[in-house]
């Protein structure tokens, strides 16, 4: 089955995270803390630098850590987080060669079930709950991975016709409803922020109001009566 992903915005490299299992773990794993589409155009550039078509897990775990480290860091950065971000990488493909013989493709190919491919993904490096949600929801609609449970194991990301993450945008308009719909999920979270700690003042405030009267009420009763 032939896949289109539109992650980088960028044809060559949306066609190496399309044909690459590896490319596409690798995007999703960068896609913390910087624009989803320089995330997910990292794959692409460690491979240009690397002088590959593709990314290959035996290469990249066995790459000298301080080296491979300097590719990711060479202008224009990968990341933010070049660093950090080359060694969860590594980290990454160690695992994928320990555990599945360096094919990423295997992490999900044989999975039992929803359950059982969120487990695996959550054992990955640097992949927590809500990343290898989004990823499961990303193989389930755009790469047709879809053991059974599959929805449910992705939580609210499996959700048909939704718009939360990069497993929902196949275009223009959908990236504009993604990153809609998370600017407003940033505002509800920071509103409710805001909420909370004025509820925190409110109460630390109604404490002190109390204990005070308490205190005034002590020391009237402590006076002598002459």
């Amino acid at each position: 089955m032939a896949i289109t992903l539109h992650l980088a915005q960028q044809p060559d490299a949306d066609a190496l995270l399309s044909r690459s299992p590896l490319a596409a773990l690798t995007g999703m794993l960068l896609d913390q803390q910087i624009p989803m589409e320089w995330a997910f155009t990292g794959p692409y550039t460690i491979a240009q630098r690397l002088g590959a078509d593709d990314l290959d897990a035996r290469v990249i775990a066995d790459y000298d850590p301080d080296e491979f480290a300097a590719l990711l860091s060479a202008k224009p950065a990968v990341h933010r987080y070049p660093g950090s971000m080359a060694q969860r990488i590594q980290q990454l493909c160690r695992h994928l060669v320990e555990h599945y013989d360096g094919d990423a493709a295997a992490v999900w190919r044989d999975a039992a079930d929803g359950g059982d491919l969120l487990g695996r993904l959550t054992a990955l490096p640097g992949f927590g709950a809500q990343k290898s949600q989004i990823f499961l929801a990303l193989l389930g609609k755009q790469f047709a991975v879809r053991p059974a449970g599959w929805r449910e194991a992705a939580g609210p990301y499996g959700e048909e016709g939704c718009h939360r993450s990069v497993a929902d945008i196949t275009g223009p308009d959908s990236l504009v409803e993604v990153r809609a719909y998370k600017q407003e999920a940033k505002r509800a979270a920071k509103a409710a922020k805001t909420a909370k700690t004025a509820r925190t003042a409110e109460s630390a405030a109604g404490a002190k109001k109390t204990a005070g009267a308490r205190t005034a009420s002590g020391a009237k009763k402590a006076e002598p009566t002459g």
